[in-house]
Parts: structure tokens; sequence; C-alpha cells
């Protein structure tokens, strides 16, 4: 595994497929700038980036992350979680605490529905005692 980005390797895989940075920034959504920062080993890819560089050059994954720099991950590869991203079953317990909060929200706003109309309702019949003599 390279320890820093192989700019060489990337470049020469870019040349074979008749393509550029330009094209790397697109498919990868980046900018040029964010482009230059990922070969200059100041930005490092995500796993997804990963994924479509690899398909993009035609290479297997396992190629590109051993060019790409230590500390690239690898798609597919258990990791912990980085600080502040949520576990995968504890991500399905929030998913479950926001589907009980959606819940209960749909119940609140069909009771001040219920309650704005029992307001109207009696305003309505406090203007018709107020007309009648």
């Amino acid at each position: 595994m390279a320890l820093f980005f192989d700019q060489e390797w990337f470049e020469a895989r870019l040349a074979e497929a008749g393509l550029n940075r330009d094209t790397v920034a697109a498919a990868l959504g980046l900018s040029g700038e964010q482009v230059e920062e990922i070969w200059k080993d100041q930005r490092e890819l995500t796993v997804e980036e990963v994924t479509v560089l690899a398909a993009l050059l035609g290479q297997p994954i396992e190629d590109v992350v051993n060019h790409a720099g230590i500390a690239t991950p690898q798609p597919g590869a258990a990791r912990p979680p980085a600080p502040g991203e949520a576990s995968v079953p504890e991500a399905g317990r929030i998913l479950e605490r926001l589907d009980a909060l959606d819940a209960r929200m749909a119940g609140l706003e069909k009771a001040v529905s219920e309650l704005s109309a029992l307001l109207k309702s009696m305003r309505e019949e406090h203007s018709d005692d107020a007309i009648q003599p």
C-alpha cells in the first residue's frame, strides 16, 4: 500500500483510459481544486469516491486503494464509526425514533386541526347569538 497518493500511477491509468483530472472531477462531483487536493494527498478519498474512481479507471478497487494512500478506506471493509457517525444498530434505533416522532407529529397536527375547527364553530355560534335581537 502506498504511504501517500501515487500520482504517477493515477496519471498513467488516466492516460491509458484517455481521461484527465477534469473527467475525474466530473465523475466524483468535485471541483478541479478538490481533485488537485486529492492528487497532492491533502484530501482523503471517501469509500464512494474510491468505488467511482475504480470504475472510471477500469481498475480493481484494491488497486485504487493501494495507490491512493494509507488512509484510504476500502469499500465493504468493516471500520469503526467516525466521531459523530452512527453505527448501523444505532442508526436503526435513530430511524425507529424518527418514525415514532413522525407519528406523534401527525397526531398533533390532527389535534390542532380538530381544535381549529371547534374554535371556528364556536366563533360562528357566538357571532350568530350577537346578531339576533
